[in-house]
Protein backbone atom coordinates (compact mmCIF):
# COMPACT_ATOMS: atom_id res chain seq x y z
CA UNK A 1 0.00 0.00 0.00
CA UNK A 2 3.04 2.62 0.35
CA UNK A 3 3.37 2.90 -3.54
CA UNK A 4 -0.21 4.20 -3.94
CA UNK A 5 -1.66 7.10 -4.01
CA UNK A 6 -4.57 9.12 -3.22
CA UNK A 7 -5.28 9.21 -6.53
CA UNK A 8 -4.85 5.45 -6.93
CA UNK A 9 -6.87 4.70 -4.40
CA UNK A 10 -9.60 7.24 -5.56
CA UNK A 11 -9.25 5.17 -9.24
CA UNK A 12 -10.05 1.68 -7.22
CA UNK A 13 -12.91 3.21 -5.63
CA UNK A 14 -14.62 3.98 -8.29
CA UNK A 15 -13.88 1.03 -9.91
CA UNK A 16 -14.67 -1.46 -6.81
CA UNK A 17 -18.10 0.38 -7.83
CA UNK A 18 -18.47 -0.04 -11.23
CA UNK A 19 -15.65 -1.71 -13.43
CA UNK A 20 -17.29 -0.95 -16.16
CA UNK A 21 -16.75 2.64 -16.09
CA UNK A 22 -14.52 4.31 -19.03
CA UNK A 23 -11.52 5.33 -18.16
CA UNK A 24 -12.44 9.00 -19.88
CA UNK A 25 -15.37 9.28 -17.54
CA UNK A 26 -12.80 8.78 -14.59
CA UNK A 27 -10.38 10.64 -15.79
CA UNK A 28 -13.21 13.60 -15.59
CA UNK A 29 -14.57 12.93 -12.53
CA UNK A 30 -10.94 13.02 -11.31
CA UNK A 31 -9.61 16.08 -13.40
CA UNK A 32 -7.12 14.09 -14.77
CA UNK A 33 -6.09 12.74 -18.20
CA UNK A 34 -7.53 9.50 -19.40
CA UNK A 35 -3.96 8.42 -20.27
CA UNK A 36 -3.20 8.89 -16.52
CA UNK A 37 -5.52 6.72 -15.50
CA UNK A 38 -4.61 3.54 -17.79
CA UNK A 39 -1.15 4.25 -16.79
CA UNK A 40 -2.10 4.07 -13.40
CA UNK A 41 -4.46 0.85 -13.88
CA UNK A 42 -1.40 -0.59 -15.63
CA UNK A 43 0.80 0.04 -12.57
CA UNK A 44 -1.61 -1.38 -10.02
CA UNK A 45 -2.32 -4.12 -12.31
CA UNK A 46 1.67 -5.06 -12.23
CA UNK A 47 1.71 -4.45 -8.48
CA UNK A 48 -0.57 -6.68 -8.06
CA UNK A 49 -3.54 -4.84 -6.40
CA UNK A 50 -5.67 -5.35 -9.53
CA UNK A 51 -6.19 -9.11 -10.04
CA UNK A 52 -8.82 -9.09 -12.24
CA UNK A 53 -12.16 -8.02 -13.22
CA UNK A 54 -15.67 -9.34 -12.55
CA UNK A 55 -18.97 -9.43 -13.83
CA UNK A 56 -21.24 -10.19 -10.77
CA UNK A 57 -24.79 -11.80 -11.77
CA UNK A 58 -27.81 -12.90 -10.08
CA UNK A 59 -27.68 -16.55 -9.61
CA UNK A 60 -31.49 -16.94 -9.35
CA UNK A 61 -32.38 -15.29 -12.39
CA UNK A 62 -30.18 -18.34 -13.97
CA UNK A 63 -31.72 -21.03 -12.52
CA UNK A 64 -29.61 -21.36 -9.46
CA UNK A 65 -31.43 -20.66 -6.19
CA UNK A 66 -30.03 -22.04 -3.93
CA UNK A 67 -26.42 -20.27 -2.39
CA UNK A 68 -25.18 -22.27 0.84
CA UNK A 69 -22.43 -21.59 2.89
CA UNK A 70 -20.33 -24.93 3.81
CA UNK A 71 -17.74 -25.56 7.17
CA UNK A 72 -15.36 -27.96 6.17
CA UNK A 73 -13.93 -30.53 8.47
CA UNK A 74 -10.41 -31.89 7.70
CA UNK A 75 -8.67 -35.18 9.03
CA UNK A 76 -5.28 -32.98 9.62
CA UNK A 77 -4.46 -29.26 9.00
CA UNK A 78 -1.56 -30.25 6.68
CA UNK A 79 -4.31 -31.83 4.19
CA UNK A 80 -5.18 -28.37 3.08
CA UNK A 81 -3.59 -27.76 -0.18
CA UNK A 82 -4.74 -31.09 -1.22
CA UNK A 83 -8.46 -30.65 -0.13
CA UNK A 84 -8.38 -27.11 -1.74
CA UNK A 85 -6.91 -28.48 -5.13
CA UNK A 86 -9.66 -30.78 -5.51
CA UNK A 87 -12.53 -28.32 -4.69
CA UNK A 88 -11.33 -26.50 -7.05
CA UNK A 89 -12.45 -29.09 -9.61
CA UNK A 90 -16.08 -28.35 -8.65
CA UNK A 91 -17.76 -25.62 -10.20
CA UNK A 92 -20.40 -25.30 -8.14
CA UNK A 93 -18.13 -24.09 -5.27
CA UNK A 94 -17.89 -19.93 -5.92
CA UNK A 95 -15.69 -19.56 -3.24
CA UNK A 96 -13.34 -20.94 -0.60
CA UNK A 97 -11.05 -19.82 2.23
CA UNK A 98 -8.78 -21.63 4.81
CA UNK A 99 -10.13 -20.56 8.31
CA UNK A 100 -9.17 -20.03 11.92
CA UNK A 101 -11.79 -21.43 14.31
CA UNK A 102 -14.34 -24.60 13.95
CA UNK A 103 -13.68 -25.19 9.94
CA UNK A 104 -10.40 -25.63 8.44
CA UNK A 105 -12.36 -24.66 5.19
CA UNK A 106 -15.02 -22.22 5.14
CA UNK A 107 -16.72 -22.38 0.84
CA UNK A 108 -20.04 -20.57 -0.55
CA UNK A 109 -21.72 -23.22 -2.89
CA UNK A 110 -24.30 -22.09 -5.33
CA UNK A 111 -26.87 -24.92 -6.98
CA UNK A 112 -30.18 -24.98 -8.85
CA UNK A 113 -31.42 -26.69 -6.02
CA UNK A 114 -31.67 -28.68 -2.73
CA UNK A 115 -31.25 -31.72 -4.89
CA UNK A 116 -28.33 -30.49 -6.71
CA UNK A 117 -27.03 -29.41 -3.40
CA UNK A 118 -27.23 -32.85 -2.20
CA UNK A 119 -26.12 -34.48 -5.20
CA UNK A 120 -22.79 -31.49 -5.14
CA UNK A 121 -22.44 -32.45 -1.19
CA UNK A 122 -22.83 -36.89 -1.64
CA UNK A 123 -21.44 -36.96 -4.74
CA UNK A 124 -18.45 -34.77 -5.21
CA UNK A 125 -17.56 -33.09 -1.96
CA UNK A 126 -17.75 -35.62 0.90
CA UNK A 127 -15.67 -38.04 -1.52
CA UNK A 128 -12.68 -36.00 -1.49
CA UNK A 129 -10.21 -37.62 0.54
CA UNK A 130 -9.05 -35.80 3.58
CA UNK A 131 -12.67 -34.40 4.05
CA UNK A 132 -13.76 -35.90 7.89
CA UNK A 133 -17.29 -34.14 7.59
CA UNK A 134 -19.39 -31.10 6.47
CA UNK A 135 -21.62 -28.66 7.81
CA UNK A 136 -23.88 -26.90 5.45
CA UNK A 137 -25.68 -23.55 6.16
CA UNK A 138 -28.38 -22.55 3.58
CA UNK A 139 -28.34 -18.32 2.80
CA UNK A 140 -31.99 -17.17 2.91
CA UNK A 141 -31.03 -13.73 1.22
CA UNK A 142 -27.84 -12.18 0.87
CA UNK A 143 -28.25 -8.59 2.64
CA UNK A 144 -24.72 -6.99 2.20
CA UNK A 145 -22.13 -7.15 -0.87
CA UNK A 146 -20.31 -4.44 -0.96
CA UNK A 147 -16.42 -3.26 -1.96
CA UNK A 148 -14.31 -1.94 1.07
CA UNK A 149 -13.77 1.73 1.26
CA UNK A 150 -10.41 2.07 0.50
CA UNK A 151 -10.92 6.19 0.72
CA UNK A 152 -12.00 5.75 4.45
CA UNK A 153 -8.36 7.03 5.93
CA UNK A 154 -8.22 10.09 3.28
CA UNK A 155 -12.02 11.17 4.28
CA UNK A 156 -11.22 11.10 8.16
CA UNK A 157 -7.53 12.87 7.16
CA UNK A 158 -9.66 15.76 5.04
Amino acid sequence: MRDIDKLDKQILAILMQNAKKAYTEIAQELFVSGGTIHVRMNKLTEAGIVKGYNLEVDHGKLGYDISAFLGIYLDKSSLYDEVAAELEKIPEIVAAYYTTGLYNIFARIVCRDTKHLRDVLHDKIQRIQGIQRTETFISLQESINRPINILEDEEEED
